[in-house]
């Protein structure tokens, strides 16, 4: 890869990392606990939720037109997404080993602690889970498929790709038959040695190698 572009990669990364941390921080100052997947919030910040806490059927009766009309469409996705999640699991679970690859772990993609918000009502807080499927669900198949990428057709577009997965601009150019021709046993045995950890948030994750 070109040793500018790297130094730009490397620059993002560090910014992502800084980001996190400075939430990490945020999040200590909201008198937040995590502990053991649990979260418990300080007796004043329990009774500060409780205080703005919406009771159902306030919300119910608050809630415009436009939304109740569209809650059955957005639920009705639902049943898409569980058979999506069960072929990509099915998927990696058949092919990662047949390609020499580690399984994508799903369960870390997946997070539902905003049930724990006491200001939340029943009816948010499931659909705040829904929302947490979903983006989860977005999340996982996208390593899935962008590692899938990687050991099939790691090639970059002619034309700009938006949010591009992280392995991507290891790809080999547009064009370029020999790179091609000489680096995909190589991405692929990089992609199969591959040991990220992505709840680890010590230090910056990178991503694979580049040619």
């Amino acid at each position: 890869m070109n040793p500018q572009i790297e130094a730009m990669l490397e620059t993002i990364r560090k910014m992502e990392h800084d980001i996190e941390m400075e939430l990490q921080r945020r999040r200590e100052g909201l008198k937040v606990d995590f502990e053991a997947r649990r979260v418990r919030f300080e007796q004043e910040v329990l009774a500060q939720h409780k205080r703005f806490k919406m009771g159902v059927l306030k919300y119910m009766l608050s809630s415009d037109i436009k939304s109740i009309l569209s809650a059955p469409l957005i639920y009705a996705v639902f049943f898409p997404m569980v058979v999506l999640d069960l072929f990509v699991w099915v998927y990696q679970w058949v092919c990662f080993p047949l390609y020499g690859l580690a399984r994508v772990e799903r369960a870390p993609y997946f997070v539902f602690d905003r049930v724990h918000l006491g200001y939340l009502n029943i009816i948010e807080k499931i659909n705040c889970a829904y929302c947490s499927y979903g983006n989860g669900l977005m999340a996982y198949a996208r390593e899935v498929v962008g590692q899938t990428e990687q050991y099939w057709c790691p090639i970059k577009h002619a034309r700009k790709v938006l949010h591009a997965h992280p392995y991507y601009m290891g790809f080999v150019d547009f064009g370029d038959a020999q790179a091609y021709r000489t680096e995909l046993n190589v991405l692929r045995a990089r992609l199969a040695a591959l040991k990220v950890d992505i709840l680890k948030d010590e230090a910056p994750p990178k991503t694979p190698p580049a040619p």
